[in-house]
């Protein structure tokens, strides 16, 4: 098992270029698929979860061209062009691949297994079976198709549409339940308490379906085609950028760009929180690439100070939250993080996950069920910490050494590569230069 030793950083400086969006990557392959036609894809994450997804895929039929590698070409079957899989699909640990895939998958008119590596095992996936199989999917799991894996025998041509009232904001669940109402009569339409992200609903209308919102609630009509559309250009991952961002707020001397963005409104509540705690942030050059917002980011470093986070802010920053506690660690001040009890379902408890290695290098932290209260000021000093196994609280921990006194040392961190391929390479490049 890998680790990461961080030593305290002078300051980030420079210019860098992240890998692409996750979020969007995963949809990109998935809506590609079904699409009528060729899509090029450039900017395709590398990391395991959004191969998996693609490998998904090609198990499924499609044939993808340069796998593997962030530039990708689909050769799209149309809706009704995926094949029964010969095996079960391996999601490894990527929530998003299982529960976008599920929504696919309950259209179809053969059968299929989804499973996933330990962790995503323990992940819940009542949220998405239940409305899927108000449409007419036939799925099971464990507890009762409450827990992966998964086995799928889709509605085909009898799914139903749905008009569902989601009790939470999950752009997985929104977006299960509209791919699955690609493939029914009639219109599907979900609503949430608050608005979630975005990207499936701007990446139907690339693919050329229509989408309808109102309030927070969107609408698609189904057995409509979507046609490949060339290029299709993933900007960066805002939620790799905020672990940057973080860095050049806490660290002083720091002055740092980072190139093409996604800044998508439902997803720059990390930007929005920063700036309320008083970091030196500013968006150049804005521009869209395939339907979405795209800037420069500039950060400079900066005293901040705590702040409340909570409401609707925490739909547009639930992934940044773990990285958000490490800046309220050296804020001045008490920072105060509610209704986020999405946290606890997540690849780890990461209020428990994230408190705990937060207090090994001496954050004052108290828990809530939905979220914590941190008191910083004082900064925090390097101790041997552990990833628990997710991504985001390695990361999150390797940014708080930055700024910390002493070395960090991070046990367990192979699973960086799931969402950031090159974290430690591009965080080198930008605090050791």
């Amino acid at each position: 098992m890998a680790d990461l030793r961080i030593q305290p950083s002078q300051g980030l400086h420079g210019e860098i270029t992240l890998p692409g969006d996750k979020s969007i990557s995963h949809r990109s392959v998935l809506l590609s698929a079904i699409a009528e036609g060729d899509t090029h894809i450039s900017g395709f994450l590398t990391g395991e979860d959004t191969q998996n997804t693609a490998k998904a895929m090609q198990a499924l039929g499609i044939e993808i061209e340069g796998l593997g590698t962030d530039s990708l070409v689909v050769h799209g079957k149309g809706l009704d062009g995926l094949a029964e899989p010969s095996s079960v699909l391996d999601l490894g640990n990527s929530g998003t691949g299982m529960r976008l895939l599920a929504g696919l998958l309950a259209g179809q008119d053969f059968f299929s297994v989804l499973t996933g590596d330990r962790f995503l095992r323990k992940r819940p996936m009542a949220r998405i079976v239940e409305p899927l199989r108000r449409m007419g999917a036939k799925i099971d799991g464990r507890s009762g198709g409450k827990l992966a894996p998964l086995a799928i025998r889709g509605g085909g041509k009898n799914l139903c549409s749905l008009q569902y009232d989601s009790p939470v904001a999950s752009a997985q669940v929104k977006s299960a339940v509209l791919l699955a109402g690609l493939y029914a009569e009639g219109e599907t339409r979900v609503s949430e308490p608050s608005k979630s992200r975005d990207h499936t609903e701007r990446m139907l209308r690339f693919f050329g379906v229509e989408v309808s919102e109102q309030g927070n609630a969107v609408t698609v009509r189904g057995r409509r085609p979507l046609r490949a559309k060339v290029p299709l250009e993933i900007p960066s991952d805002i939620s790799s950028a905020a672990f940057f961002m973080v860095a050049a707020s806490v660290v002083p001397g720091s002055d740092l760009l980072i190139r093409n963005v996604g800044v998508n409104p439902t997803r720059t509540g990390i930007v929005d929180i920063l700036l309320s705690m008083g970091a030196d942030i500013m968006l150049q050059n804005l521009r869209e690439q395939a339907g979405e917002p795209t800037a420069d980011v500039r950060v400079r470093h900066r005293k901040l100070h705590g702040v409340q986070i909570g409401g609707d802010m925490i739909p547009r920053a639930i992934d940044e939250i773990p990285v958000l506690a490490v800046a309220a660690s050296y804020a001045e001040g008490k920072t105060i993080i509610r209704d986020a009890a999405e946290l606890r379902v997540k690849e780890s408890d990461r209020i428990a996950t994230m408190a705990a290695e937060l207090r090994k290098m001496g954050a004052i932290v108290d828990e809530f069920p939905d979220g914590m209260e941190l008191m910083g000021g004082d900064g925090l000093t390097g101790a041997v910490c552990d990833s628990h196994g997710d991504h985001r609280i390695a990361m999150s921990v390797a940014v708080a050494g930055l700024a910390a006194k002493n070395e960090t040392i991070i046990r367990d961190t192979e699973w960086i590569d799931t969402s950031f391929p090159g974290f430690e390479r591009l965080l080198r490049q930008a605090a050791y230069a």
